[in-house]
């Protein structure tokens, strides 16, 4: 009977469907977050197997990560020879070594050739047989910047080693945040289809001040936004995103260019595009289609009881962006509130027609299961002929790949005919 904990095994995605992932763990206190590591690595479709060092079972217990994969767990190697079976030259080899976290002690013994715990002797034999490495490093940041570690770190880099991180804070040298870890592989296995491609994408929502506290807004996150940069960087492409203010941490390979206002995102819209030439163009984000006629210097003051204020319509970045990419592959988004569906599409296609764009992408965010704020959408991908694509609800990165798989398409179909 399969484990219950490999029920989880594509729930996010099956970005890493097929991929046996050996997850080694070495004696740093961060250890602790492994379990999540792996069982994140798993959400996305891989096949976790775990390593552990002595030191590192000083420090989690192996049932814990037993628990987290629903495999046994290898602290000690048998005459199962296991590093041979997952590492070796054989048809059960895994697809990549993560080495997470990894210590200096472990680094450098790596980088030696040396291989006297499990997790050094499955590194030694995957750099023997050319399974890709990735490592995660966790120390103190002196240990980090020792100069024979550093040194260390750059034979292992030279010979293809991926590292990941780490975040210098607080005197240390701290393991890379879980999402990092987990996008670092994820990319390392999708497809470039798109790179040496120049991506621009709008994100997140605008505001519009009524005095210099108060502002309207949307209750857009830039959570789409956001996941197709991701999953546009994850296959090669060189990535520019203009952020309106949003809490969420935009991918560190992108270029971000942060605004508040829609006429600022209106304007670094413009500014990229005559500066640049962008391929493919997604307007994700959810500016406002109205502004306050009048602001208020300083704050109006609460005794002032009932105030009357007048709305104007701010710019429509969507109608602007073609004269500027004339043979960019253009994406619109459209939002609406609990219409019909039918209506909805109506509604989106006609927004695609009056900006000459090549797809757009409707959804409903009356739902409080799908659109802003969520994880999740649903969305229907409309193109200049109206034909209809359903993407069911599913985690926005997911929607992402889909979106781009029909905006590289339109790239192709626009090839062919030129």
């Amino acid at each position: 009977m399969p484990h219950p904990s490999k029920e989880i095994i594509e729930s996010w995605g099956d970005e890493l469907k097929g991929k046996k992932i050996v997850l080694c763990i070495c004696g740093s206190v961060a250890a602790i977050r492994c379990p999540d590591i792996a069982r994140g690595l798993m959400r996305h479709g891989a096949e976790v197997y775990t390593v552990m060092s002595k030191a590192a079972t000083e420090l989690i217990h192996p049932n814990i990560m037993e628990w987290a994969t629903g495999n046994p767990v290898i602290t000690t190697l048998t005459g199962k020879i296991e590093h041979v079976e997952l590492c070796g030259k054989t048809a059960t080899k895994a697809d990549l070594v993560l080495i997470a976290p990894a210590t200096a002690n472990t680094i450098s013994k790596i980088a030696c050739g040396i291989d006297d715990t499990p997790v050094t002797t499955f590194a030694s034999t995957a750099l023997g047989t050319g399974i890709p490495i990735m490592i995660v490093p966790a120390m103190h940041e002196t240990m980090y910047t020792n100069p024979f570690v550093a040194e260390n770190i750059r034979k292992l880099k030279e010979k293809g080693v991926i590292f990941i991180g780490p975040r210098i804070e607080e005197g240390k040298a701290k393991i890379a945040s879980t999402e990092e870890v987990i996008n670092a592989v994820i990319r390392f296995f999708t497809p470039k289809t798109m790179t040496g491609k120049n991506v621009l994408i709008t994100a997140g929502p605008t505001r519009e001040y009524l005095d210099d506290v108060k502002y309207l807004t949307t209750s857009s996150s830039g959570k789409m936004g956001l996941a197709l940069a991701e999953e546009c960087i994850a296959s090669g492409a060189n990535v520019t995103i203009i952020l309106g203010p949003t809490n969420i941490e935009p991918p560190t390979d992108a270029k971000v260019i942060r605004v508040t206002t829609c006429e600022e995102m209106l304007n670094a819209t413009i500014e990229e595009l005559r500066g640049r030439e962008y391929q493919y163009i997604f307007l994700s984000a959810a500016p406002l289609d109205y502004k306050f006629a009048e602001k208020f210097s300083g704050k109006i003051p609460s005794e002032r009881g009932e105030l009357n204020v007048k709305l104007v319509a701010t710019p429509k970045i969507s109608s602007q962006v073609r004269r500027y990419a004339e043979n960019s592959v253009i994406v619109g988004f459209k939002a609406e509130y609990g219409v019909p569906l039918e209506e909805m599409i109506e509604r989106a296609y006609r927004r695609l027609l009056e900006n000459n764009l090549d797809l757009i992408v409707a959804n409903d965010v009356s739902r409080r299961d799908i659109g802003f704020e969520s994880e999740y959408n649903e969305v229907y991908i409309i193109d200049a002929k109206k034909n209809v694509t359903h993407i069911p609800k599913m985690k926005k990165r997911m929607i992402a790949r889909e979106i781009i798989k029909r905006a590289l398409e339109i790239e192709k179909s626009k090839n062919i005919k030129a």
